[in-house]
């Protein structure tokens, strides 16, 4: 016998013994019946290193976007598959009170510390200042005849842009007292203006604090006037926290006390205008009392326009961390979309969204804390979302309630 035909033999005889053992050591069939290796998932809002939002970012969406969670089945339905979170724009100092106008095909949004206006466009993505200054203006909204509605941290008033460039001032008091610092406004078939007030905006960053001697300002060590037009930072805070209704005719009405919503935030109606939603957000400079706890309220609205029956809808905790609430909208369907606040706990900023019944369904998960948001776009699919220093948007498969 040859060494070759002995070394063929021999390598039979190995075979055959290893066979028999119940193992077989050859390394090329080993590395053909290995699991092949996992692909790493797309890079997210909470994945080493993070997902890159800008326009040289990797791409993420691989038929669903990474930070849009479906919490329960039922948010399958109205999650836009293949649609990514894009962030449009960033700039700001504080993103607030974004606001779509339908016939301008615009959405204008707050810088509130810089004391302007931005508007970006739907046809070429631009952004420009859109008025400055804005009176250190938070939320926006438009009404039924497309007129804006902004409310104005400064002057401490809420104010109508009629459609030949004219200011009406809708409120700047409540019994003869001037208000604290409007926060959001939403319009009612109606005819009627909704809006809260509580007190954030009596601060250095994000309007004028109490002249001498006000909640804000006890003692007189800040100067309110600094910094301000002849005339600006002269006010005190006169009111509790509370949530009015403008009525057509003019007069003002007192709808929810600081005792039903302590520092009331944004607010929106149910698609049939049946149930009022107000955010109670954390306690505001110069509150006395507790202040709110960061939840949401839901009213009853009869036929007198008056809110009843209120009672808590959510806590927003979601995982056992406070997804802190802010601005809040509805779509058709009466799911309730609130922008979410949750400091530093990666992962859970930016919006949570809930059934009428308050159950928590999905969530969008953003890189900055979310102050506000707003559906818009021409078929009015696009939620936008003010957060921090930017501005992010993400198509849906359903529509928002109501105009603005």
């Amino acid at each position: 016998m040859t060494q070759q035909a002995n070394a063929r033999d021999l390598s039979r005889r190995r075979l055959i013994a290893a066979a028999g053992a119940g193992a077989v050591a050859l390394p090329g069939l080993a590395l053909a019946q290995a699991s092949p290796p996992t692909p790493p998932g797309p890079p997210s809002t909470i994945t080493n290193p993070p997902r890159d939002f800008s326009r040289h970012g990797a791409p993420t969406t691989y038929f669903n976007d990474p930070d849009v969670i479906s919490v329960d089945p039922s948010f399958n339905a109205i999650a836009q598959p293949n649609a990514a979170i894009m962030r449009l724009w960033t700039g700001a100092l504080w993103s607030e009170g974004p606001a779509w106008s339908a016939e301008g095909r615009y959405l204008v949004w707050s810088d509130i510390p810089n004391n302007r206006q931005l508007r970006w466009l739907e046809d070429d993505g631009h952004v420009s200042v859109f008025r400055m200054p804005s009176n250190n203006s938070n939320g926006n909204s438009f009404d039924f005849q497309g007129r804006q509605l902004s409310c104005e941290h400064l002057t401490r008033r809420v104010v109508r842009y009629e459609l030949d460039g004219s200011i009406t001032v809708l409120a700047d008091s409540y019994n003869g007292k001037r208000l604290n610092s409007p926060n959001d406004v939403v319009a009612h078939p109606d005819g009627s203006y909704w809006f809260t007030d509580p007190p954030y905006g009596s601060s250095l960053y994000e309007g004028a604090p109490d002249a001498a001697g006000g909640p804000v300002n006890p003692q007189g060590h800040l100067k309110s006037t600094l910094g301000q037009a002849q005339g600006m930072g002269m006010l005190k805070r006169e009111l509790p926290t509370s949530c009015y209704r403008i009525d057509p005719s003019g007069k003002i009405d007192l709808v929810v006390t600081e005792e039903q919503v302590p520092d009331p935030n944004g607010l929106c109606f149910s698609p049939d205008y049946k149930k009022l939603y107000v955010v109670s957000t954390g306690k505001g400079p110069g509150d006395k009392g507790p202040g709110g706890k960061g939840d949401v309220f839901v009213f009853d609205i009869g036929a007198d326009n008056k809110p009843a029956n209120g009672k808590r809808f959510a806590d927003f905790m979601v995982d056992g961390v406070k997804c802190g609430p802010d601005g809040i909208r509805c779509d058709v369907d009466g799911n309730v979309w609130c922008s979410s606040n949750a400091g530093r706990a990666v992962g859970y900023n930016g919006v949570t969204v809930w059934t009428p019944e308050g159950k928590l369904i999905g969530r969008i998960r953003l890189p900055e804390v979310c102050g506000n948001i707003c559906f818009g776009g021409p078929k009015r699919n696009r939620l936008f979302m003010a957060a921090s220093q930017s501005l992010y948007a993400v198509f849906v498969n359903t529509q928002g309630a109501g105009p603005g």
